[in-house]
């Protein structure tokens, strides 16, 4: 059972900016219950990750989308799900998914891209319809493979173990560009490294140039390079440091961010449940204060709650 609660940062007008509540027990630990009454009443856009990794996401929907009120949802304490058994990745994102659903939001964004591998299809296949009819889950990999075979004919991708065994890229790239060559590189340890602050060190200095010299030996042709990871982001510039300048360095938040935008145009049934009054959420599966760090890799202040996700 958790025993500390990190006072959450919100701009939610009713609460006037810190919520002070009353805590109570719940099945997702010991959470103020005045704030998941708000978050249900609210019908916010949920955003989940693995880790810190969804914030390169969710900063770039802030920005294209800045009334829209959100929840993000950090499974920090079982990070990475990388190096996870698709059972496990398929396990954990459900739960963190019912968890955002728990809280009234209508649309999921899965900012992980271990989830949109392994578990995103059969969420949306099996679940949704017995469960959830009337909600939604998105991930990140479909936006990011249309932007990829518009742009180059031959394509890099530095990825998790788990998202390069899944092949889920190389699946949606050829249905788009049946031509298109795909060179995967995973690059293990890298998200255990930004999550426990070693973003700046020579050892994920080292690592990075590895996976670099790596994917230029498979292909020194290359013309886009992928990160297909959301915590890759936050060391683009050791990545940029270590390619070609000639090769084309992409990240995923801006290109889901208008997908995402696309996608509400297209469904006003689930735009105009969403509430637009610039509320911001955040949990954290994490007993630790990590609010610093998150920050830090965010740009502005962010606190987080710690709730319980099964047997995190």
């Amino acid at each position: 059972m958790v025993t500390d609660v990190v006072r959450l940062k919100t701009s939610d007008k009713k609460a006037g900016g810190f919520l002070h509540t009353h805590i109570g027990c719940h099945k997702y630990g010991i959470v103020p219950n005045a704030l998941l009454d708000y978050a249900r009443d609210s019908v916010m856009l949920g955003v989940f990750d693995s880790g810190f990794g969804g914030l390169t996401v969710l900063k770039p929907i802030h920005h294209l989308l800045p009334t829209y009120s959100t929840i993000y949802l950090g499974d920090n304490a079982r990070t990475p799900y990388g190096v996870r058994s698709q059972e496990e990745i398929f396990q954990f994102t459900l739960e963190g998914v019912r968890f955002l659903f728990d809280q009234g939001c209508p649309l999921v964004v899965l900012a992980c891209n271990t989830s949109s591998a392994q578990a995103l299809r059969k969420i949306q296949q099996e679940i949704l319809p017995i469960e959830y009819p009337d909600r939604r889950v998105l991930g990140v990999v479909r936006p990011a493979s249309e932007s990829l075979t518009k742009l180059g004919s031959r394509v890099g991708i530095f990825a998790t173990p788990a998202t390069v065994e899944s092949a889920a890229y190389i699946h949606e790239m050829y249905k788009l560009n049946p031509t298109i060559k795909v060179t995967h590189v995973t690059c293990p340890r890298l998200v255990e490294l930004i999550e426990a602050g070693k973003h700046d060190t020579d050892e994920t200095n080292d690592l990075i140039k590895c996976c670099c010299e790596a994917l230029l030996d498979k292909d020194e042709r290359i013309e886009e390079v992928l990160l297909a990871c959301t915590h890759y982001p936050l060391v683009e510039s050791i990545f940029r440091r270590h390619l070609p300048e000639s090769v084309h360095l992409l990240s995923q938040g801006q290109i889901v961010a208008r997908s995402l935008e696309s996608y509400l145009t297209r469904h006003p049934e689930i735009d105009s449940r969403l509430e637009k009054s610039d509320g911001r959420t955040y949990f954290t599966t994490n007993g630790d204060d990590i609010s610093g760090l998150a920050s830090m890799f965010y740009g502005e202040e962010i606190e987080f709650l710690h709730v319980n996700l099964g047997s995190s």
